[in-house]
């Protein structure tokens, strides 16, 4: 037996109308019954996928995926076509072309099987010249498809005519198959789920791309379930890793088996963010009729069939044979990547419509005939993989996007992902917000940002022409209460750095911003400020300040919060303003006080001070907030010199 690890792996499938001999054709080839099931057995046909392997002699391990042909089981063959290499087109010589015949060729050829061959069983049971006018039949049927040049091949799995020319054609066809690499990220649609007696729950499916071990943590989607792999195999053999384009089955550690089921993806933790909206092109096929905007279809990728409504973007019908950009609007979420293939079908009765590439699998709800919303899906549809990466980041804005993110919205690797990140960082297009995440902006996202700030200082400016400034807090509620911290705390620096700005204690103004006053309103200032002034520790309120002065009470208060953004008053607790002078001369004489370490409660304080306890609480909890007194029990004493 060769070792598995250096072999070369592919996945074989058959397709092909019920009855006509897919489950005994693997047989013949591998010595193993697909056929598992008390039901397959007693009925004689194919219901669930089967599995089965062959080893060639030029050193590659087959993995073979057999479908069942009944109509009735159709979602069950196209779960068996995630991830086939080649295909073998089974056709029964003793009735030939069949609907399934043409159902499974059009789905393999929509979920973009690339290779394959024609096997026509029962060839024991026809005579030469039928088999002859079958063949020219198959012929004109595959003209225009894949298998145009493939091989047709007569074989029997009962008198075993045509199996060696049949292996040698798959030998040759594999040969032509690249290797798979363990590069991507570790995708596996299951296919199957059962338990193991000593084990617990096995999953099986066609690794997608990407590879695990044993002892890894991944995740489970759409559900978000982290789970341990606990063991691997591959074709019965007990492996420690598993590359893409293998059969596997693994062991997840402490799972239930109702947990997870055929449709679900496993992957890597946190890297897909199922939804519920996919924008994809959809080739309609020519043998259907029409498709209506918001027809309800049964949408089928990798091994999950979910029920939703097709958007025609463009158009309120599409024509048999036409395609268009389509948006998926489904009933549950799918755990999709870009570049995945689809196909659908109609919801009933059910038949296979068409299919193709999802474009974006992450989109927003869209409007239908929005020109640029069209633009930018075939955009990122025709886009290569720096302009998709670039695309991403401009679309995800001022927040930006992280690593784990565009490698979910991409399907692609960190290695390449990080190649063109730090090629668009040296061509100045991104910014990094967090090398840790790998956290960017595109700098017109950043730039634009930075253009709302100062519009938003402007603004408010002019609204309020008696403050110097806004604070942060404010600013960012106005202009983007959800943006990240850092990217704020980034492009006010930037623009102070720039001379744009100034901040001052968490206060922003416009760079030679001026309070603007009219004559009457310096004049009141003054008025106000050498009120407090004189009041020293005992000063006027808000109030008492507009009676005195006979001014409108909205007046004076913006005076008032004019002269403490200048730093010329202060409020303490309870709203109570001080002349900014007299804190000063407060803080000598609390110092002179407490020398020599000396102690001072608040009867202290009222005598030094005159004041009474509506003022000494405040300001003696005032000097400790400064750092001038720390406070002992009831007692105040010395923290440093003013």
């Amino acid at each position: 037996m060769m070792d598995a690890n250096i072999m070369k792996h592919i996945i074989l499938g058959t397709a092909g109308h019920i009855d006509h001999g897919k489950t005994s054709l693997i047989k013949a080839l591998t010595g193993i019954d697909c056929d598992r099931l008390k039901e397959e057995k007693t009925r004689g046909i194919t219901i669930e996928l089967g599995f089965a392997n062959l080893d060639l002699k030029n050193g590659t391990r087959i993995g073979i995926i057999d479908v069942p042909g009944h109509e009735r089981f159709v979602h069950h063959m196209v779960a068996g076509v995630v991830g086939m290499d080649l295909v073998i087109l089974v056709i029964a010589a003793d009735e030939g072309i069949m609907p399934q015949t043409r159902e499974h060729l059009d789905i393999c050829r929509l979920l973009g099987v690339k290779k394959g061959l024609v096997a026509l069983t029962k060839a024991d049971v026809v005579d030469h010249e039928w088999l002859e006018l079958v063949k020219e039949e198959v012929k004109d049927f595959i003209q225009g498809t894949f298998l145009n040049v493939a091989p047709i091949i007569p074989v029997s799995s009962v008198t075993c005519e045509g199996l060696d020319k049949l292996m040698n054609a798959i030998a040759d066809l594999s040969r032509d198959i690249p290797e798979h690499t363990g590069e991507g990220v570790f995708r596996l649609p299951v296919d199957r789920v059962f338990t193991m007696k000593g084990f617990g729950t096995v999953v099986t499916g066609t690794l997608l791309s990407g590879e695990v071990r044993t002892g890894d943590t991944v995740e489970i989607f759409p559900q978000k379930l982290k789970v341990r792999v606990r063991g691997i195999q591959v074709h019965n053999e007990k492996v420690d890793i598993v590359s893409a384009g293998q059969r596997t089955a693994i062991n997840l550690q402490g799972l239930d088996k109702e947990a997870v089921s055929r449709g679900d993806v496993i992957c890597q933790p946190g890297l897909m963010e199922p939804g519920y909206l996919i924008d994809a092109r959809l080739a309609l096929l020519d043998s259907v009729l029409p498709l209506k905007n918001r027809t309800r279809i049964r949408f089928h990728t990798g091994t999950a069939e979910i029920l939703g409504r097709i958007i025609l973007l463009d158009r309120d019908e599409l024509k048999p044979g036409d395609a268009c950009l389509v948006q998926f609007r489904l009933e549950r979420k799918a755990a999709v990547m870009p570049k995945d293939r689809y196909i659908i079908r109609r919801y009933s009765p059910i038949i296979t419509l068409g299919g193709g590439d999802i474009i974006d699998s992450h989109p927003e709800k869209h409007k239908r005939y929005k020109q640029d919303v069209m633009e930018d899906i075939a955009t990122l549809e025709g886009s290569s993989i720096p302009e998709t990466i670039e695309f991403y980041v401009r679309k995800a804005g001022e927040n930006g996007i992280d690593m784990k993110s565009l490698m979910a919205r991409t399907n692609m690797d960190i290695e390449t992902i990080s190649s063109v990140l730090d090629i668009l960082k040296k061509e100045g297009k991104i910014l990094v917000v967090d090398e840790a995440s790998r956290r960017v902006v595109h700098l017109s996202s950043y730039h634009e940002l930075q253009g709302r700030l100062k519009d938003a200082l402007e603004s408010f400016h002019s609204r309020n022409p008696l403050k110097w400034g806004m604070s942060k807090e404010e600013l960012k509620a106005r202009v983007s209460p959800f943006l990240d911290p850092r990217i704020y705390n980034i492009a006010l620096d930037d623009l102070v750095k720039r001379s744009d700005i100034i901040v001052q204690q968490e206060t922003c103004a416009i760079a030679g911003h001026q309070v603007s006053l009219s004559g009457e309103d310096q004049k009141i200032r003054e008025e106000i400020l050498n009120m407090f002034k004189k009041a020293g520790l005992q000063p006027p309120n808000i109030e008492e300040v507009s009676t005195l002065l006979k001014k409108e009470r909205k007046r004076v208060e913006m005076l008032i919060n004019l002269l403490i953004d200048e730093d010329m008053l202060k409020r303490l607790k309870d709203g109570l303003l001080f002349h900014t002078g007299a804190l000063s001369s407060l803080a000598v004489q609390v110092q002179s006080f407490l020398k020599d370490g000396r102690q001072m409660g608040i009867g202290d304080f009222k005598d030094l001070t005159g004041v009474s306890r509506k003022y000494a609480v405040p300001l003696l909890e005032y000097m400790d907030n400064q750092g001038i007194t720390i406070r002992l029990g009831d007692k105040r004493a010395i923290r440093k010199k003013v």
